[in-house]
């Protein structure tokens, strides 16, 4: 027993002697790191107290330190910062699906505060706001040189107070002011509509609500049609959607795949890498699907379009996509104050991160924009006569009395619908197009699955402790 332990220590002793001798210089280079790390705290203490000292107003100490902890993360990337005790209450709101505000989500590029979408139904989106406006002014005054989180106290206000912004906007000649009225932002994750016997999913955020409220609107759809057998198919609409939470994204994704992986995320360390699969189950039963995007869909919304896109489960209309790749872990660091880090990047089921690049769709349709009166936009009809010309049209044609009652409502109700589907062009023509496929994959009996393996995809370009693939650092 005695020789063992001796042996042993023996061996503890020689293993002691080689560390020190090959760790000797890494330990000295690690204290020589360490030495600089406390010189810039040093530093930092040192401009601290006179700042305390000296500057012309007696700071808040609180207010200073906060700031520095943002100036640090914000450093980082656009999707980085410090939550104040407000801010982080604010986020938990959001994320339960109401708060106040103008209702838009916005970034900062290039020192201006980018809208990334307005959110469906609140003052922003009615007053006129779109994807990819510049916010320059509130209330005449200036956000050049303001914070993200200050641009965003500057928009907020009392629910019913009026707030004047400019908006720089590509195409336009000159800057132009919107007026709205700030109000309680209650989001409505999911809205329902059918075109015909297609359903329209339309989600607009991904919070807490959305996977449950996704599949309630489903079954209420369809059962609304007349089963899944009379449904042609799927329109998920995630225009204008900015993110939210990774698990409902996940979740939103599983609702349409049977197998395979939805989205992986790759962070600093190896160890830290983690991949979702999909579950056997699938709301639509293999119906078509299209998938609607534009410039203000980012991140979660594009995770879900790079599954499916991935999988050949949906096709992808619309235009490419935001291009936020990355996920953020809100962690808390006082019992009421958080930081929001970027720990990961996400990749679809192929491996491409759509980072700075987005996702491009499979068939590009961009949505016209309808010019005004001014611009020389058509005028209401001046008579609602009918001045089509047809066979039907005729004085004294012959009926067709080859087609009884029922048929003839049949296709009285197939032309209504292929009417409606018209109309709906001059309303969104997007949304037409994507129903549209759907008619035409209806037409040959299309079920998900039918593509062969060898199809390639198109490659081009949760609140704490959970991924946050929401787009933006702030809401107004």
């Amino acid at each position: 027993m005695k020789h063992y332990l001796i042996a042993g220590l023996g061996g503890v002793l020689a293993g002691a002697l080689v560390t020190t001798q090959i760790a000797g210089p890494l330990v000295a280079q690690e204290a020589g790191k360490n030495a600089s790390i406390y010189e810039q705290l040093e530093l930092f203490g040192n401009v601290f107290e006179r700042v305390r000292a000296d500057y012309v107003e007696a700071p808040d100490d609180k207010t200073l330190i906060e700031a520095a902890i943002n100036g640090m993360l914000t450093s980082l990337d656009p999707h980085s910062s410090f939550l104040s005790a407000s801010d982080y209450e604010d986020m938990q709101t959001q994320t339960r699906g109401s708060f106040g505000g103008l209702g838009i989500e916005v970034s900062q590029e290039d020192g201006l505060v980018k809208v990334v979408s307005p959110i469906d139904d609140t003052p922003a989106a009615q007053a006129g706001v779109e994807a990819g406006d510049f916010i320059s002014h509130v209330n005449g005054e200036s956000l050049l040189g303001l914070t993200l989180d200050e641009a965003v106290d500057m928009m907020r206000g009392p629910v019913g107070s009026e707030i004047t912004i400019t908006i720089l906007r590509e195409g336009e000649s000159e800057p132009f002011d919107l007026t709205m009225t700030r109000d309680t932002i209650k989001l409505t994750v999911v809205k329902t509509r059918i075109e015909g016997h297609a359903i329209v999913l339309r989600v607009s955020t991904f919070n807490d609500e959305t996977y449950d409220t996704l599949k309630a609107e489903l079954d209420e759809a369809v059962a609304e049609v007349g089963g899944i057998d009379k449904v042609t198919g799927f329109v998920l609409d995630l225009r204008n959607n900015p993110g939210g939470l990774l698990n409902q994204a996940i979740s939103v994704s599983d609702a349409f795949l049977d197998a395979g992986e939805i989205v992986s995320t790759r962070g600093r360390k190896a160890e830290e890498s983690e991949r979702w699969n999909a579950e056997d189950g699938d709301l639509a039963e293999g119906k078509p699907m299209v998938v609607l995007i534009n410039g203000g869909s980012a991140s979660a919304s594009e995770i879900v379009t790079g599954a499916l896109q991935d999988h050949r489960r949906a096709i992808v209309v619309g235009e490419k996509s935001f291009g936020k790749g990355s996920v953020q872990t809100v962690m808390p660091v006082t019992s009421d104050s958080a930081i929001r880090l970027t720990t990961a990047r996400y990749y679809t089921p192929s491996g491409r991160s759509i980072q700075s690049l987005g996702i491009q769709p499979d068939i590009l349709v961009a949505q016209p924009r309808r010019p005004t009166a001014e611009e020389g936009g058509e005028d209401e009809p001046r008579s609602q006569s009918n001045f089509g010309r047809s066979e039907a049209d005729l004085r004294g044609a012959l009926n067709n009395d080859s087609v009884n009652d029922d048929e003839k409502k049949q296709i009285e109700a197939e032309a209504a619908e292929v009417e409606a589907t018209a109309k709906l062009r001059e309303e969104d023509y997007q949304l037409a197009y994507a129903v549209d496929i759907l008619k035409g994959l209806a037409a040959v009996d299309f079920q998900a699955g039918q593509v062969p393996a060898s199809a390639k995809p198109a490659m081009t370009g949760e609140g704490a402790g959970d991924g946050d693939a929401g787009a933006s650092s702030g809401n107004g």
